[in-house]
C-alpha cells in the first residue's frame, strides 16, 4: 500500500495537483482535521517503498456507513477543495467510495442548507471523482489477476513452509530408526477465497490443499489419509495447506485442528499445526507488489485526471503485464456474485466466476512407450528445479518415461541421460539453482541425441533452432520439442516473462534495502550498483522501480556524458533538501566504455563537497538463493501446460511404430504473452531477435521506465499510458501552481 501512495502523491504533485493524505481511512475522513487531512510533499513519501502495512493507516468506520457521517466527510473535503480520491482497499472500501460519490451532490445541498457551505462551493466542488485501488492479500477481487499485498503475503507463507520442512527433515534424520512420519498443516488466510492456499501449495510441493470454493467431495477424509500414506512410503514428510475459510460440501469448516486430528486418528503420524495468522500482513513488501503498487498509483492519477462528471468510477487492474482501468461497480459485483454462489452451495460457479483456477485433467489412458528428457541450459535461474519437477511428474502421470539430462547440451552429447522417477523430484520447488546441472556450451552440428524435452534462456533458444535445422540430416530430430523460458535477465524473445527473472528483482531489491539503510546514519551519500542481465536492461530498470532508484543505464537506451551530467546535477540539487540519499543503478553491459568503475569515479569527482559515492557489484547473488513463490508457481505451471503439449504432439504425430515431427509447429517456445501462455515455433521469432545482443528486439517492460524518472523527481515526459491503451495529456501539462479545485 505504501508504494501505491508514494506514486500517488508524487504523480500528482509532478502533474501540478495539490495532494493530501486521509489518516486511518474513512474515520479520518469523517474526524478530519489537521491531524487527520494532511498535505503531503514530495520528501513525506520518502523511505516508504521498503515498509510493510501502510504508514498513513487503515480503520473500519462504521460513522461513514452511515448518512450523518458522509456528510461530515464531504463538509471535510470540501474545506480543503478535495474533488479526487484515490481509495486502496477491498471490495467494501470501494463499495462505499462509490456510494459516496454517488450521494455527492445531495450531501452539498444538505450542508449548503444547514449553513456549512456557501452556494460558490457547490458551483466550485459540484462533483467527487474516485478511482479505486485493490489492496488485499487474498485476491479475491474480480477483474483483476493480482492485488496489492498478494504476493508479499505468499513471499511470508512460502518463507514459514521452507523453514518448516527444514525442521522436519532435520527430524527425520534424527528419528530414522524409528521410522517416525510427520505431517505438518499450515492454516493461511483466505475466508472466502482460496487463492493464497492453493497458490502456496503448488509452490511449495504440498501433498492435499483445502479451500473455499472447491470443498472436498464427500470422502475426502478417507482418500486424503490414503493418500499421505502412499506418499509416505518415499518421504518421512507430508505437507497440507488449509485456506482458513475451507469448507466441506455441507457447509462445514474444515479447520487446521480438524485435518490434525483426522490424521492422528487414522494414520498415528506425528501432526503438528501452524496458524500464520497476520504474519502473512507484515513484512517488507515484495519487488512485484512494489511495482504494481506504483503502475497503479500512476495509472490511478492518470484517470482521475481524464475523468468527468460523468465518467463512471473506475478500478485500476492488473491483466497480464498491462494496467486497465475497469467499471468499479461491475468489478464489485462480479465479486459478490462468487460469495452469493458460495452461500448457494454453487461451488462450481464460484470458480467459474473467480477465473483464476484450472484443472491438469490426466489425459492418460495407461502406458506410453513415449520417452522424454529434460535438460536445463544456460545459467542457473531460480525456479528451474519446480519447472522440472512439474515437467517429470505431469509427464509420468501421462504416461511417459520420464528422462533427466545432467550438465545441459554438454551432457546430452556426452550421453549423461538416465531415468527420472517420482520420487526422485520431490522437495525440488524450493530449491535453487539447477539440480540438473547446467552448462552454457552449445556444440553446434555435433549432437548426437535422442528426445529432447525442456530447456532455459537464450541458449536455450539457439540450441533448439541447431536442433530444428539438423532434422533434415537426422530423423532422431524428428520428435516434438519445447522450450521453457528460464533466465534472471528475461531476455528471451515471445515471453514477456522468464522463470528466474522475479527472484533476481528480489535479490536487487533487498539489496538495496539494505544499502539504502546502511546509510540512514550517514549523510548525502550516492549508491552505484551494477546489475546481471547481458545487454538486457530488465533488472536495472525493473529492480530501480522497486528500490525508488535515481537513474539506471541500460543498453537499451543509449546515453552520453550529457546524461552522467545530468544526473549529477540532479543528485546535487536533491541533496539540499530532506532526502540526502542517492541510488543509481547500471547494467552490466549498458555501455563498453561508461563502466560501473568510471561511473563511480566521475560520480565521487563531480559530486565532491556535496556527497560521496559507494559502488557495489551484485554478481551471481541474483542467481542464487530460494526461488521466490512467483518463480515457483509460474514454472510448475508453465512446464505442465508444456508436458500436456508434448503429449499431444507425440500422440498426432505416432505413426507406424515411431514418433515422426518435421513441421516447424512441433519445435515451439512456449511463453508468456500479456496474461496467455502462448506456444510459438521458434523459427517465427527469429525476426523478433536482436541475436547480436541476444534480446528481443522490441520489449514491453521499457515503457516502465518513464516512470522510475518521474518517481524520482525528473522532468520528463510521459506520452502514453503504462497500459498502451490511452493517448495522455500528461504530457502537455506543465508543473503549475496548486489548483485547490484539482487536490487529490
Amino acid at each position: 500500500m505504501n508504494a501505491a501512495v508514494r506514486a500517488v502523491v508524487r504523480m500528482g504533485i509532478y502533474v501540478g495537483a495539490k495532494v493530501y493524505f486521509i489518516r486511518e481511512g474513512y474515520q479520518g475522513m469523517v474526524d478530519g482535521g489537521e491531524e487527520n487531512i494532511k498535505e503531503a510533499s514530495w520528501e513525506s513519501v520518502s523511505s516508504m517503498l521498503q515498509m510493510g502495512g501502510t504508514v498513513i493507516g487503515s480503520a473500519r468506520c462504521k460513522e461513514f456507513r452511515s448518512h450523518e457521517g458522509r456528510l461530515k466527510a464531504a463538509h471535510n473535503l470540501v474545506q480543503r477543495g478535495i474533488t479526487n480520491l484515490c481509495v486502496i482497499g477491498g471490495d467494501g472500501s470501494l463499495t462505499g467510495a462509490n456510494l459516496f460519490r454517488e450521494e455527492w451532490s445531495g450531501l452539498l445541498e444538505e450542508l449548503v442548507q444547514q449553513g456549512l457551505i456557501d452556494e460558490d462551493a457547490v458551483q466550485k466542488y459540484s462533483a467527487l471523482h474516485i478511482v479505486g485501488m485493490v489492496g488485499s492479500i487474498d485476491n479475491d477481487f474480480c477483474g483483476t489477476d493480482m492485488t496489492i499485498g498478494t504476493d508479499s503475503a505468499l513471499h511470508r507463507i512460502i518463507e514459514v513452509v521452507d523453514a518448516i520442512m527444514t525442521t522436519a527433515q532435520r527430524l527425520a534424520i534424527v528419528a530414522l530408526a524409528n521410522v517416525v512420519w510427520r505431517t505438518f498443516v499450515l492454516e493461511v488466510m483466505g475466508r472466502h477465497c482460496g487463492y493464497l492456499a492453493l497458490v502456496s501449495a503448488l509452490a511449495c510441493g504440498a501433498d492435499w490443499v483445502l479451500i473455499p470454493e472447491m470443498p472436498p467431495e464427500d470422502g475426502w477424509e478417507e482418500k486424503m489419509c490414503q493418500k499421505l500414506s502412499t506418499r509416505s512410503r518415499g518421504s518421512r514428510l507430508n505437507i497440507i495447506i488449509v485456506a482458513e475459510g475451507a469448507i466441506d460440501r455441507h457447509g462445514k469448516a474444515i479447520t487446521g485442528s480438524v485435518v490434525k486430528d483426522l490424521v492422528v486418528r487414522c494414520l498415528g503420524f506425528d501432526t503438528r499445526v501452524t496458524i500464520l495468522g497476520h504474519v502473512q500482513r507484515g513484512g517488507t513488501p515484495s519487488a512485484f507488489d512494489r511495482i504494481l503498487a506504483s503502475r497503479m498509483g500512476v495509472e490511478a492519477v492518470i484517470a482521475l485526471l481524464e475523468t468527468t462528471a460523468n465518467t463512471p468510477a473506475c478500478v485500476v487492474s492488473l491483466c497480464g503485464n498491462q494496467a486497465v482501468r475497469l467499471p468499479l461497480m461491475e468489478c464489485v459485483q462480479m465479486t459478490q456474485e462468487v460469495q452469493k454462489a458460495m452461500d448457494e452451495k454453487k461451488f462450481e460457479e464460484a470458480v467459474k466466476l473467480r477465473g483464476r483456477y484450472s484443472h491438469i485433467t490426466n489425459h492418460c489412458s495407461g502406458f506410453s512407450n513415449f520417452n522424454i528428457a529434460v535438460l536445463n541450459v544456460g545459467a542457473p535461474a531460480a525456479g528451474m528445479n519446480a519447472a522440472v519437477r512439474s515437467a517429470v511428474r505431469v509427464g509420468i502421470s501421462e504416461g511417459h518415461k520420464m528422462f533427466a539430462v545432467n550438465d545441459g547440451f554438454e551432457g546430452f552429447y556426452k550421453g549423461q541421460i538416465k531415468e527420472i522417477k517420482w520420487a526422485d523430484v520431490g522437495g525440488w520447488t524450493g530449491q535453487g539453482g539447477s539440480l540438473l546441472g547446467t552448462k552454457r556450451l552449445l556444440y553446434q552440428h555435433h549432437l548426437v541425441t535422442k528426445t529432447p524435452g525442456s530447456g532455459s534462456a537464450l541458449q536455450a533458444y539457439l540450441g533448439l533452432m541447431e536442433l530444428l535445422e539438423a532434422r533434415g540430416k537426422y530423423d532422431e530430430f524428428c520428435v516434438p520439442m519445447v522450450m521453457v523460458p528460464a533466465t534472471v535477465s528475461n531476455n528471451v524473445p515471445g515471453s514477456d516473462l522468464s522463470i528466474g527473472a522475479d527472484t533476481a528483482l528480489n535479490a536487487i531489491t533487498d539489496t538495496c534495502d539494505r544499502i539504502k539503510q546502511s546509510a540512514s546514519g550517514t549523510k548525502r551519500r550516492v549508491f552505484i550498483i551494477e546489475t546481471m542481465g547481458g545487454y538486457c536492461g530488465y533488472l536495472a530498470s525493473v529492480g530501480g522501480l522497486a528500490a525508488g532508484a535515481d537513474a539506471a543505464y541500460i543498453y537499451e537506451e543509449p546515453f552520453d556524458i550529457r546524461d552522467l551530467q545530468s544526473n549529477v546535477e540532479h543528485l546535487t540539487e536533491k541533496m539540499k533538501g530532506a532526502i540526502q540519499r542517492g541510488l543509481v543503478l547500471r547494467n552490466e553491459n549498458s555501455n563498453e566504455n561508461y563502466t560501473t568503475d568510471f561511473i563511480y569515479q566521475l560520480y565521487s569527482e563531480e559530486g565532491r563537497g556535496v556527497f560521496d559515492c559507494r559502488k557495489n557489484v551484485l554478481g551471481h547473488m541474483q542467481q542464487g538463493g530460494a526461488p521466490s513463490p512467483f518463480d515457483r508457481n509460474f514454472g510448475t505451471k508453465i512446464s505442465a501446460k508444456a508436458m500436456l503439449w508434448l503429449t499431444k504432439k507425440m500422440n498426432e504425430t505416432f505413426r507406424q511404430g515411431r514418433v515422426f515431427a518435421n513441421t516447424e509447429d512441433t519445435c515451439c517456445l512456449l511463453g508468456m504473452r500479456r496474461r496467455a501462455l502462448v506456444f510459438q515455433p521458434v523459427v517465427q521469432l527469429k525476426d523478433e531477435t536482436d541475436f547480436v545482443h541476444r534480446i528481443p528486439k522490441e520489449q514491453w517492460w521499457l515503457k516502465l521506465r518513464p516512470l522510475m524518472k518521474i518517481l524520482a523527481k525528473y522532468k520528463t515526459s510521459y506520452d502514453v499510458s503504462d497500459s498502451g491503451q490511452l493517448e495522455h495529456v500528461v504530457r502537455n501539462i506543465q508543473p503549475k501552481e496548486s489548483d485547490p479545485s484539482g487536490a487529490m
